[in-house]
């Protein structure tokens, strides 16, 4: 059992290095415009940097293209969570820019994580990555999740998105790490593109 896990997270990593680089250099240009775009319409430096936790609960700088406004921090006691557990989510979040609600509804905010894929801090798919503080007390669900890298995209990301329900994020995290493998990994990414462009629960 043992020896077949490490087999996939060997063949994972190979796939994770090679698919990133290769997604990387095609973004360049993308990369590129909407660094622009962000620096030329708000305050604030192009990207967003947060401590989240990866595999083994081990934190991590993640990066994103920064779709709020600069003080979004200090303006969050002022919003009202929508979601039943510890994860900030508002669906009409004033903090969010002109452009940033463009990157955020078709994911594009989410793709200066390659770096963090290319550096094996995540995969491409797997748990979104959390903060500690968003990870809650549930202990068990944190064991599982941190038994793998978080992913740009995952099980939650193309069926539960949508939904309010901090439940439905326990298990599909639960439901992704005991059917993980190359294959369920790559039918997940094509899932992805699918469910980006019809925007399901983009926010």
């Amino acid at each position: 059992m043992k020896r077949a896990k490490e087999k996939i997270y060997f063949f994972k990593r190979v796939f994770d290095a090679s698919l990133s680089v290769v997604l990387f250099i095609i973004f360049v240009p993308l990369f590129l415009t909407v660094a622009l775009l962000v620096k030329l319409t708000s305050k604030g430096p192009i990207f967003f940097q947060q401590k989240r936790c990866g595999l083994g609960m081990k934190e991590f700088k993640m990066y994103k293209f920064r779709t709020m406004v600069k003080n979004a921090e200090s303006l969050k006691n002022q919003l009202q969570n929508e979601m039943d557990g510890p994860v900030f989510k508002v669906k009409c979040d004033p903090r969010i820019t002109r452009v940033g609600k463009v990157l955020r509804k078709w994911s594009i905010d989410e793709l200066p994580q390659l770096i963090n894929v290319m550096r094996g801090e995540m995969s491409l798919v797997g748990p979104r990555p959390l903060s500690l503080e968003e990870l809650g007390a549930d202990e068990k669900w944190k064991e599982i999740r941190s038994s793998v890298k978080p992913g740009m995209t995952g099980l939650w990301q193309v069926k539960g998105r949508a939904s309010e329900k901090f439940s439905d994020w326990v298990k599909y995290d639960i439901e992704y790490v005991s059917r993980q493998s190359i294959f369920f990994d790559i039918k997940i990414l094509f899932t992805t593109i699918f469910a980006v462009l019809r925007r399901n629960g983009a926010y």
